[in-house]
């Protein structure tokens, strides 16, 4: 009887395997989304906060919410941009690097590839077998000690401004949430019920954000989600505590 392990795979399995290997992140756009939408969420929430504690009206909040939002949004999505480039940079500086030390110590290079896979579990004629592959091409022997020595990934410049502009949009929708009780509420004095709204709303918001994370990648969501909600608010109500002790009395 013939073992299934010795079965070769259809074109069938192969097309299924493939699929599924598609379905996994190759990226982390999730961060981005959590940075941008966590921050504009928190900074409004702040502003509200801290226009409510020194008494100001529904006019006056909106108005400055909604620029500070726009102010925020541009800086958080060139934050993005510059943090990616400087990323990409160091990449490009530690290849260089690498690829010299290749090119001047070359029996030292190679020693650490092999001590790199003996540590993965490869010895005897396999492992040799990678080391001799491995350092027959120059790029590949760069790449691999770019990833398995140093740890790091090259930045695709596409991901550059894609990061830029999924922080920056993400910011702005994120700061318009806590205002939407406002907005709604149709009243020029901030009312108890139109502020007790926004930070439920926010807490939701956040919530939601949290176990989206926990789902998508891994983790409880409700742990994700309380934790979410509760890095969140702290950060949002030292705004209403600073404007509440620089009121004038």
């Amino acid at each position: 009887m013939t073992s299934s392990q010795n079965i070769r795979p259809t074109q069938a399995d192969f097309e299924h395997h493939k699929n599924h290997q598609e379905k996994h992140i190759t990226g982390n756009p999730l961060r981005d989304v959590i940075l941008g939408g966590q921050d504009g969420i928190v900074n409004a929430l702040g502003i509200v906060l801290g226009i409510a504690a020194a008494g100001g009206n529904v006019h006056i909040l909106i108005a400055t919410v909604l620029a500070a939002s726009a102010a925020e949004s541009i800086s958080m999505g060139a934050v993005a941009y510059t943090s990616a480039v400087s990323q990409r940079d160091y990449y490009e500086a530690e290849r260089i690097k690498e690829k010299k030390e290749i090119e001047d110590y070359p029996e030292m290079e190679k020693e650490e590839v092999r001590r790199i896979f003996e540590q993965k579990g490869f010895n005897g004629k396999v492992l040799e077998e990678i080391v001799k592959t491995i350092v027959s091409d120059k790029k590949i022997w760069v790449d691999t000690m770019m990833r398995e020595e140093l740890g790091i990934e090259k930045v695709e410049a596409k991901n550059i401004l894609r990061s830029a502009i999924v922080v920056g949009l993400t910011t702005a929708i994120g700061s318009i949430i806590p205002l939407i009780p406002f907005i709604f509420g149709g009243t020029t004095t901030l009312f108890q019920t139109e502020l007790f709204l926004s930070v439920v709303l926010c807490a939701f918001c956040l919530f939601g954000v949290g176990t989206y994370q926990a789902l998508s990648l891994i983790g409880s969501w409700w742990k994700n989600g309380i934790r979410m909600v509760i890095i969140g608010l702290s950060a949002a109500f030292i705004g209403y505590i600073f404007a509440r002790l620089i009121q004038p009395r």
